[in-house]
């Protein structure tokens, strides 16, 4: 029987699409799936029973639009809200602004801004300015914007936009879906009013705007102080000996808007959405009809989530009854619609929709991170201290409160631990009854796509979030408890994603308590299966000795964009905490537009061991764990051989028939620069253009 699941596992984890590249290895441990399959066909039928009544009911070509009671605001999401047909074109959330510093009438407000843009306008077209570069001007421009912002901030958004046009900076439709005050532009005035624009916070605003106006900072350490000194002789965990399941999924991006049938390969975001007759696009039939479950440039209908959490139980041997220990969700629920498409209420429509399915498929606590796409504003999240903890520290309360009450209404968090997560970002700390602790994060604090992250940009944790990691993780390691940190936006990789102030200070903090308090740290928003390496002494030197700690990051459930669907099971010991078998699934999206001619949903199939695709080539001992020692022999062992370097880029886009090849010295020296790079400042020394598999690669090969 062995015998026949190594052969098996030979079959599953060595996907067609490398066949011809990559030799697949299998370490000799004795090997066993998780679950009672090793591929699930899911009914086509939809499972109506996790939702009490529907708009609109689903059938075979028509996705289902649920009525969604939420429990926590006791209220039925109207249909409008969802509706792929009446998708808003303009914002409805409170529009919030920083109070003025003069009482101006409207007319001396109005005259200030004109007066501002035109100021702005000479700065940027003259040349004898006296200003030396145009990052001194971009600068300059900003301390005009501020002192409109500061004095008539109502009035600067609808300058903003004209100015944003006047200048050709970008396309009409972009600057008002970009400046207008019911999108972004009230959190710009915000952003103008509060930053040190003529320090390094305005360095950051103007390469955010364009890297052509000003370059990327370069990172500005800052000593994370701690309350003790690391011990220097630290008490070490002991394995118990007994492993339990733990699910981690991530990035669903459920669209609750998605149309099948519609233009699936369209040319602008978002795909698989109902156009109006007259727009030009529903004119002609559509090129690629939109799948019921979902396609590569479209984020995942209701069918696809269910899919894939219907597979859960087959594969995993899991179920509501027999549940995996904990379940950890690394952010982003909601669909990728711009920011005139959504709102609050789309956010809580989302949340509510996501959390049902969990709670009718998924057994145990669920513990969850936000994502930056879990929010409105799109990206945003700001400090409470931006005002001292006034309406502009509060204005994204709203979500923190909602979010912490369904997770409690589920049990998934008690009262105090809600309470906690309602004033912290929706981050907390929980004791797992196992004797776990585990730490969520609200990662939109360090993402660099979130503008309000350019305020005390020299200050990484002026929201207080890196402060209170360290108080926990301080009680933690008084307490000799083992701890997870679970948030969205990873700390390293490429260097592509977050600020590299709050990355550098996130690094200290993993190695100051690592590894005797981290047992591991969990990450998404890439929406691919990657995974790197935390080194001690903030990574100076990275070899296998210095390994302290390792990264998960999750796969996607949304194919967004080019990926198949998947998600991951780890086995996990109960006295340390460590993984020691991570089993990851996925379903091939390019299937999915035949499924309507087999009558059946899409296949879930078993696609790798981590232990048995990578540790025989690591040279890695089967009663060891997958800790950060483990990934760093793996990146030894793509130095020697580079095709375990192509099977990792075949994994990162879980086996899609889109993701490029890595086959070259250049990716595989990438990929092990990647793995080895736990800050933004580490990854940006590595060779760029490789980080992702969503498109071609743009890297230099050698």
């Amino acid at each position: 029987m062995g015998h026949f699941l190594l052969l098996a596992v030979a079959f599953l984890a060595f996907p067609a699409a490398a066949a011809a590249a990559v030799v697949p290895r299998f370490s000799s441990h004795k090997f066993a799936f998780p679950g009672p399959a090793t591929a699930f066909t899911v009914p086509a039928a939809f499972p109506t029973t996790v939702y009490e009544s529907y708009y609109v009911k689903p059938g075979p070509t028509n996705e289902p639009q649920p009525a969604v009671f939420d429990p926590v605001l006791n209220i039925t999401f109207p249909f409008n809200l969802t509706n792929p047909e009446t998708v808003p074109t303009n914002g409805s959330d409170p529009v919030l602004y920083p109070p003025a510093l003069a009482n101006l009438t409207d007319a001396s407000a109005e005259a200030l801004v004109s007066a501002a843009a035109l100021e702005i306008l000479a700065i940027i077209e003259a040349n004898n300015t006296g200003l030396s570069s145009n990052c001194s001007k971009c600068v300059a421009a900003l301390s005009v914007a501020q002192m409109a912002a500061q004095l008539a901030p109502t009035h600067l958004p609808a300058a903003m936009v004209s100015l944003c046009k006047t200048t050709g900076f970008k396309t009409g439709t972009v600057c008002q879906n970009t400046y207008g005050a019911t999108n972004f532009g009230a959190s710009w005035v915000q952003i103008l009013a509060k930053a040190d624009v003529v320090g390094l916070d305005g360095q950051y605003i103007c390469a955010s705007l364009s890297t052509d106006f000003c370059s990327q900072p370069p990172l500005v350490p800052v000593k994370v102080k701690f309350p003790k000194a690391k011990p220097v002789k630290p008490k070490k965990s002991r394995a118990s000996g007994k492993r339990v399941k733990v699910l981690h999924l991530s990035d669903l991006h459920l669209d609750t808007r998605y149309m099948a049938g519609s233009e699936a390969n369209c040319t602008s975001s978002m795909c698989c959405r109902y156009s109006a007759p007259g727009q030009g696009v529903d004119e002609a039939p559509a090129t690629y009809p939109a799948p019921l479950f979902g396609y590569y440039k479209c984020d995942s209908p209701f069918y696809l989530a269910l899919a894939a959490l219907q597979s859960i139980g087959p594969l995993t041997g899991t179920s509501v009854d027999n549940p995996p220990a904990l379940s950890l969700y690394t952010g982003d629920l909601v669909a990728h619609d711009s920011q005139n498409q959504r709102s609050r209420a789309y956010v809580e429509v989302t949340e509510d929709s996501v959390w049902q399915m969990f709670k009718a498929y998924i057994g145990g606590p669920i513990y969850a991170a936000l994502g930056n796409h879990d929010t409105s504003p799109d990206n945003f999240d700001v400090a409470h201290a931006i005002d001292d903890n006034g309406p502009l520290g509060q204005q994204f309360s709203w979500n923190y409160d909602h979010v912490s009450k369904l997770w409690e209404h589920y049990g998934w968090i008690d009262g105090a631990t809600q309470a906690q997560a309602s004033v912290h970002y929706a981050a907390y700390s929980v004791l797992h009854p196992l004797g776990l602790r585990v730490i969520t994060l609200n990662t939109d604090l360090y993402y660099r796509n979130n503008p309000y992250t350019f305020i005390h940009a020299a200050d990484p944790d002026f929201s207080g979030m890196f402060s209170f990691l360290v108080q926990e993780l301080q009680k933690a390691e008084d307490a000799g408890e083992r701890v997870w940190i679970v948030g969205h936006v990873l700390s390293g990789w490429d260097g592509s994603n977050p600020m590299p102030g709050g990355s550098d200070m996130l690094y200290q903090i993993v190695d100051r308590y690592s590894p005797h308090v981290i047992a591991n740290v969990f990450f998404g928003h890439t929406h691919e299966d990657q995974a790197f390496v935390y080194y001690k002494n903030n990574g100076t030197r990275r070899s296998a000795e210095d390994a302290i700690a390792s990264a998960w990051v999750g796969p996607s459930i949304t194919p967004l964009t080019n990926l198949n669907s998947g998600f991951r099971l780890y086995e996990v010991d109960t006295g340390s905490f460590e993984v020691f078998e991570a089993y990851t699934f996925y379903a091939d999206v390019s299937t999915f537009n035949h499924l309507n001619e087999t009558g059946a949903g899409p296949t879930f199939n078993f696609e790798y061991s981590t232990r048995a695709a990578y540790g025989p080539a690591a040279a890695w001992p089967d009663g060891a764990p997958l800790n950060a020692t483990f990934w760093h022999r793996v990146t030894e062992a793509m130095e020697k051989d580079r095709t375990l370097a192509t099977l990792f880029n075949t994994y990162q886009g879980k086996s899609s028939v889109r993701s490029p090849n890595c086959t070259s010295d250049a990716c595989t020296a990438a990929k092990i620069c990647y793995i080895r790079s736990g800050s933004a400042a580490l990854g940006k020394q590595c060779p760029q253009g490789f980080g992702s598999v969503q498109g071609p690669y743009t890297g230099n090969n050698f």
